[in-house]
């Protein structure tokens, strides 16, 4: 998926380096950060410079490198100063040994002073082997962090630098930079808030090799589910197709039929509705009740409108069907019309192909289908299926906004602006 170059634009992200084979992928991470319009200073420990100079963090960022060799008290680069200009602290990698240093409050280093300094949230990408990662002392240390503004985003299992498969390989760049922008751009209106969100073209049986299915490709299906979730809100993705590097917390449900991705639905819908159960405070053990914010669902998704009638098992022959093949098909349910849309907001997708009738079309859907918005889509020659970009018509009862073409992530989150008045 594409990121916008403007999607962390005016955000300022202090990007922290510790002495791991990792580091070399923090020059990914800042470079992700940089293509994203942020603004990144780099800070690095003595080790972490054994394993990449300064110098190729600061020919990313067009911006010095602190260390513990340069601060300076006559302007603002030293720890004090550098932590009051940062919107959030990423460091990545995290070695063992500086969990356990800022789990315990030592500060012997530039890099453990700016984070005893920094009062906001705190992302860290443990990398260490896996023997290591998984010490007593380390793991009772990410705990102590996890409760003092420490997010920690989960190492992978994978081939490590001493050869040995195991867990402690640090994220993914692409995924710290998810978790770095959702903490950057969520808010409070969809901070875990229940969303669905369908996706894809259908894909119908035939027999065991043959489908009938359309041209839906799913990317605007999973930019909106990655816009929810930069967003805060608790997103459930259920489609046919993915597009590549979503975020790996996002949850997704892989489906091919319209009866597989009824079912799913169904069941996501009644979860979505459950009210939260009360959970102990951190403070005391008494129950906090928690609010259960009305869940969205998006219904993006290409269902087909006709089924086969008999699909077949096994591999139908040639010789068999002849040298014509009358396919015989049903009429699919409407999983819109069917599912239970009581107390959800629903915001339907239509694609259109003739422009003189596609608005009258999508109002109608608003009362025949009971939802509160309906995301009108014109397909032509400059607007293809499967596409990079979008522009759509917000339609309510009440109004019909035009959001302008764009990538479809940028799109989706001006939907989103939109979707919050619904």
């Amino acid at each position: 998926m594409n990121i916008p170059m403007n999607l962390l634009e005016g955000k300022k992200i202090l990007l922290g380096v510790t002495g791991s084979i990792a580091a070399y992928k923090s020059l990914e991470l800042l470079r992700l950060y940089i293509k994203a319009g942020a603004d990144v200073r780099v800070v690095m420990t003595p080790s972490a410079k054994k394993f990449v100079a300064p110098l190729s963090f600061e020919a990313l960022s067009r911006n010095r490198v602190l260390d513990d060799t340069n601060e300076s008290w006559a302007d603002d680069f030293n720890h004090i100063k550098i932590a009051q200009w940062a919107d959030i602290l990423v460091i990545a990698p995290l070695t063992a040994n500086t969990i356990a240093k800022l789990a315990n409050g030592i500060a012997d280093n530039i890099l453990t002073q700016c984070a005893l300094a920094y009062p906001g949230i705190k992302l860290i990408a443990p990398s260490a082997n896996t023997a290591m990662i998984q010490n007593p002392m380390i793991q009772a240390s990410q705990k102590m962090l996890a409760i003092a503004n420490y997010e920690i985003i989960a190492t992978q299992t994978k081939e490590l630098a001493c050869q040995v498969i195991g867990d402690g390989a640090m994220a993914e760049p692409q995924e710290i930079f998810w978790h770095s922008a959702r903490t950057l751009l969520k808010n409070d209106f969809w901070i875990d808030r229940r969303v669905i969100v369908t996706g894809g073209g259908t894909i119908e049986k035939l027999d065991d090799v043959r489908t009938i299915s359309n041209r839906s490709s799913g990317k605007m299906a999973s930019a909106l589910a990655t816009a929810l979730f930069l967003k805060g809100a608790d997103v459930n993705l259920i489609a046919t197709r993915f597009e590549s590097d979503l975020p790996a917390s996002l949850h997704t449900i892989e489906v091919e039929s319209s009866e597989e991705m009824n079912e799913y639905l169904t069941d996501s819908i009644r979860i979505a509705k459950k009210g939260k159960l009360s959970k102990p405070s951190l403070i005391h053990d008494e129950p906090i009740s928690l609010i259960q914010k009305e869940p969205y669902l998006f219904m993006a998704a290409a269902v087909s409108d006709y089924l086969p009638t008999h699909p077949q098992n096994g591999k139908l022959k040639k010789e068999s069907l002849g040298e014509t093949w009358n396919i015989s098909m049903k009429q699919n349910i409407d999983l819109l019309t069917a599912c239970n849309k009581e107390g959800i907001k629903t915001v339907a997708f239509k694609a259109e192909t003739d422009p003189s009738v596609a608005t009258e079309n999508a109002k109608k859907l608003l009362e025949s289908k009971g939802v509160q918005a309906v995301c009108l889509n014109i397909i032509d020659e400059s607007n293809p299926f499967g596409s990079d970009t979008n522009c759509i018509d917000f339609i309510t009862p009440s109004t019909t906004i035009s959001l302008p073409k764009s990538d479809k992530l940028t799109l989706s989150l001006h939907l989103l602006e939109q979707a919050e008045s619904l």
